[in-house]
């Protein structure tokens, strides 16, 4: 599609949740494309049973699929043409007819320390209560300090640091992104070293999903494809799908590019009931996404020998 489509286009229209960071992302997106494409672009606003579905864990409950599947149910009956998710809330395998047709830059992919109480993580006294319902953080957390006091905490961005507010938690982990799109960069203590706490596969990009069918639209939005980040994002979602990862497997996966052009990819994998890790790390050049995927097949196969099968069947 050419850059100057004519405004008389029909509209394309987004489907996204209505969190506020979600709307945030969505009207990002509406920007990029209605600046590239001089085409109207409109927001479909839905909630997800992900956003509904708030005194359980995601793992308990059918996983980060609940955050996208109404937003599928749309582009599927034709009331959307896209939707925006956060790249890690995607499940690694989408359904038949759907598509990521685009991963655009990523934002900060660290993880975030925010505490009211506390300056940096380091400093947390024995038993704090931190706040996550992420087993990934969990199993690091618990690898890092066995002596805090890890607490299950769900909701959106404004939620959850409501309810550090109300004295509930002396820290809580969130994704720096989120926090610095919503203008919220001041509640971050400090960012977390990835050395530290690794992240998850795809945390700080986004994703545009369509109808695979939809090829006009596709060829479009390959045009916001972020190469960096799509191959980065592309090798860490394979490592996960190679695990059959989900957000009840305690695995994290991020991939970094060197200036020379090398792409380094990372990953741990948690136990299911102790406080131990074990990880796995590959430097390789992709120049292309079935290289990627190699790559991160290759790192899951380096997490599996030395896991075990005995640690793989509890998970």
């Amino acid at each position: 599609m050419s850059e100057s489509a004519p405004s008389s286009s029909p509209a394309w229209v987004i489907a996204t949740r209505e969190s506020r960071l979600a709307l945030w992302q969505a009207h990002h997106v509406r920007d990029l494309l209605q600046a590239q494409f001089s085409r109207t672009v409109t927001l479909l606003g839905m909630t997800t049973r992900g956003d509904q579905i708030l005194d359980r864990s995601l793992s308990k409950v059918g996983g980060k699929g609940l955050f996208v599947k109404e937003l599928e149910v749309a582009l599927e009956e034709g009331r959307a043409d896209l939707a925006v998710h956060s790249l890690k809330d995607v499940p690694m395998d989408l359904p038949d007819g759907f598509s990521l047709a685009a991963i655009l830059e990523r934002e900060d992919p660290r993880d975030a320390f925010v505490s009211n109480r506390h300056a940096h993580f380091d400093q947390l006294p024995v038993g704090a209560i931190v706040g996550t319902s992420s087993l990934r953080r969990l199993a690091q957390l618990r690898a890092l300090r066995p002596d805090l006091k890890i607490e299950p905490l769900r909701g959106n961005l404004d939620t959850r640091l409501r309810k550090l507010d109300d004295g509930h938690y002396d820290a809580i982990i969130l994704a720096a992104a989120g926090l610095k799109r919503l203008g919220l960069g001041d509640r971050i203590r400090h960012p977390i070293d990835p050395d530290t706490m690794l992240p998850a596969a795809g945390q700080g990009a986004l994703g545009l999903e369509i109808r695979t069918s939809n090829h006009e639209l596709l060829t479009a939005l390959t045009t916001l494809i972020h190469t960096p980040t799509w191959l980065a994002t592309q090798a860490e979602r394979a490592v996960s799908r190679a695990m059959g990862g989900s957000c009840s497997m305690p695995l994290a996966a991020y991939a970094t590019w060197s200036d020379q052009g090398d792409l380094t990819l990372r990953a741990r994998l948690g136990h299911p009931h102790q406080a131990q890790l074990v990880a796995a790390e590959l430097i390789v050049r992709p120049q292309s996404v079935p290289e990627a995927i190699t790559m991160g097949e290759s790192v899951a196969r380096q997490l599996q020998e030395q896991a075990g099968p005995q640690w793989l069947s509890e998970l």
